[in-house]
């Protein structure tokens, strides 16, 4: 039986048809991903399946006592406040349990029959929402998603929006409902976040319907695509990348038929004109309903191919290079950048970009990706070392928000007040990314955020950089966009330096990466050996601020062990001897129950740091830092166990 089902369901806004009669189930267990261009309607299908907005037509069920969980890529409707730990449903049962207990102490029988029932109807419900480990599986989730050595303490409104977002997340996904619904879950997450959520996704047990434009978090978390495209939905089989090869499996068969029925079509209308050549009046009018009905069909194929994927060709941007591939364009000498507090953010980074190479920084959020492109492009002076750039090298700069002086122009405006081509070769040059026909008239007050980086790039691209430097310019991007941009930075024949966490677009385009390990930046061949080579410096990084912890715990024994010396003197001999050796031998039985845990925990944290490699699971590492979190508390309560 299905979780959720979407039963021809139509909406329409300002008459525009947003959906047309969709229909389809989430079953326990599913893992689905919805896609489609901005705009299309999915956070708005998202909305009426939470119920805050009806549909034209059609219903929407959810069966059962299905719970559904969502999370809205809108900061404005995030329900914030109070603290990092708190939860207020669990809160309000906890304060039921409370007051059922203080009236069953002073009940009379016979109505403590109906508070026992009260009070089991609590604390189930209160145990199916995880009450009794709500705080230690919060922590986890945070640790997973990048928010660590956080004060617990802090009111949620006081962190920046995208930590906001993340807590968000982490409330949403250890609430355990039945059904989580996430629309663009990875804004805001760097690729450890990521990677930690894709292995969560993977083993939950519940259903999960996401929004996402990140094709490689797509292809490692769901099992079918739907598609939303012309107000419909099509479902495809498996993850993103088998979408791709079904989707175009359909067009090309799709561009068959309507070639069949162009050929048709011009033979039935041949038909009829010889019908009426001949006076055969009768057979000319059956056979023009024949082909105004052809023509119908033939329309509503057509229809079905308006959203393919844009075929472009990008060759000689800029223009062809007959220099040397190896020229060097820019050099960086033992850079090194320290904040005012002494805070060392990298050092003693050196590297060459060449003629040929397209480069990308890669990191974790607050490493200083976008503080050393900013360095390179001369917008931070004070900083240690040298950047040389080539003198007759031209550098173009695309950023995460592209600016046009005039909101006015019209597209094909711009790029020709830009460039000296001809309107049809400025035409041309638009058809390629993706403005077509009557598009070209658009003024750029109008466009998406796709469609104007979109245009940006054209124009920049045609300005023939040597050298181009991005600062994640797929964020906020459709999947069509990000294609489209990819494909244009694919074939660009200038070098590129690029900071980005989309990890499809990197594999895609790079030849070389820069990765930060701390305040260490190392230049490496493939996206895949940085991250293999992180997670062994991230595993080695825990060990030492275990192994320090460790010293300072032992430390503060020390001190605390000498206190209780110097204070034992002046302290009266307890009056009751029997209740201290219980006491004491319930502590040293806890104590024992302590080392005996700690010691396994710290054997399984060994095993799982040798394990660490290519292979290594997104579930082994989420393993990890749970037993981090619990050894740490660990150590706590010995220590002061120990010095009681």
């Amino acid at each position: 039986m299905p979780l959720i089902s979407v039963n021809k369901v139509s909406k329409s806004y300002h008459s525009r048809l947003l959906l047309d009669h969709v229909s389809f189930s989430i079953e326990r267990g599913d893992k689905v991903a919805l896609i489609g261009n901005n705009g299309t309607g999915k956070s708005t299908l998202f909305k009426m399946i939470q119920g805050k907005v009806a549909p034209d037509e059609g219903e929407i069920l959810h069966h059962g006592t299905a719970i559904a969980g969502y999370l809205t890529q809108n900061m404005e409707e995030l329900e914030m406040g109070g603290s990092l730990l708190s939860n207020e449903e669990l809160q309000h049962i906890e304060d039921q349990m409370r007051e059922a207990e203080y009236r069953l102490a002073n009940a009379d029988a016979a109505e403590s029959q109906s508070l026992l029932r009260t009070y089991e109807q609590l604390t189930s419900r209160f145990e199916s929402l995880g009450g009794y480990d709500y705080e230690p599986r919060m922590k986890a989730a945070l640790a997973g998603l990048g928010l660590t050595g956080i004060d617990f303490s802090r009111d949620v409104n006081s962190f920046s929006g995208g930590e906001k977002m993340r807590i968000c997340l982490a409330r949403l996904i250890v609430s355990r409902p039945d059904i989580l619904l996430l629309d663009e879950p990875t804004n805001h997450l760097d690729t450890d976040a990521l990677e930690w959520l894709e292995g969560f996704i993977r083993s939950y047990g519940g259903a999960v319907l996401l929004i996402s434009h990140d094709r490689y978090f797509i292809d490692r978390t769901v099992t079918k695509v739907l598609e939303l495209e012309n107000s419909t939905i099509t479902a495809y089989r498996g993850n993103y990348t088998d979408y791709k090869e079904q989707k175009a499996h359909f067009l090309e068969e799709q561009r068959r038929l309507v070639a069949s029925l162009e050929k048709e079509l011009v033979r039935q209308e041949g038909v009829t004109q010889t019908m009426l050549s001949h006076r055969n009046i009768s057979g000319y009018h059956a056979r023009e309903k024949v082909v105004e009905k052809l023509s119908d069909r033939l329309s509503q194929e057509r229809s079905k191919l308006s959203g393919g994927p844009l075929r472009m060709s990008f060759k000689l941007m800029p223009e062809e290079r007959s220099g040397d591939p190896d020229k060097k364009l820019l050099e960086a000498r033992h850079l090194g950048k320290t904040f005012p507090d002494g805070k060392v953010l990298f050092q003693d980074v050196s590297f060459e970009i060449k003629a040929s190479d397209k480069v990308f920084l890669v990191g974790p959020n607050g490493c200083g990706k976008t503080t050393l492109l900013s360095l390179l492009l001369g917008k931070i002076d004070d900083f240690d070392g040298d950047v040389l750039v080539s003198g007759s090298s031209r550098i173009g700069y695309m950023g995460q928000f592209v600016p046009f002086e005039d909101e006015t122009k019209t597209i094909l405006s711009e790029l020709m007040d830009r460039s000296e081509l001809s309107e049809t070769a400025s035409r041309n040059l638009l058809a390629r990314f993706g403005f077509r026909d009557i598009d070209v008239y658009k003024q750029i007050s109008v466009l998406s955020g796709g469609e104007r980086s979109r245009l940006f790039l054209c124009c920049l691209l045609e300005e023939k950089p040597e050298l181009l430097f991005l600062d994640e310019p797929t964020n906020h991007l459709d999947i069509e966009s990000r294609e489209v941009l990819e494909d244009a930075l694919a074939e660009y024949n200038g070098a590129i330096l690029a900071v980005s966490h989309d990890r499809y677009f990197i594999e895609k385009c790079q030849s070389r990466i820069l990765g930060f390990f701390g305040d260490h930046i190392e230049m490496l061949d493939k996206y895949e050996f940085y991250r293999r080579k992180y997670r062994a410096y991230f595993a080695d990084e825990e060990a030492k601020k275990a192994a320090a912890l460790s010293e300072q715990r032992r430390a503060e024994k020390i001190q605390r062990e000498q206190e209780k010396k110097e204070s034992a003197s002046s302290r009266p001999p307890s009056v009751n001897r029997a209740q201290e050796r219980k006491e004491v031998a319930k502590r040293k039985e806890r104590i024992r129950y302590l080392e005996k845990t700690i010691a396994e925990l710290e054997e399984e944290q060994k095993a799982l740091e040798a394990s660490f490699g290519k292979d290594t699971s997104a579930e082994d590492y989420d393993r990890y830092a749970k037993n981090s979190e619990t050894l740490d508390a660990m150590y706590t309560e010995y220590m002061e166990l120990e010095n009681s």
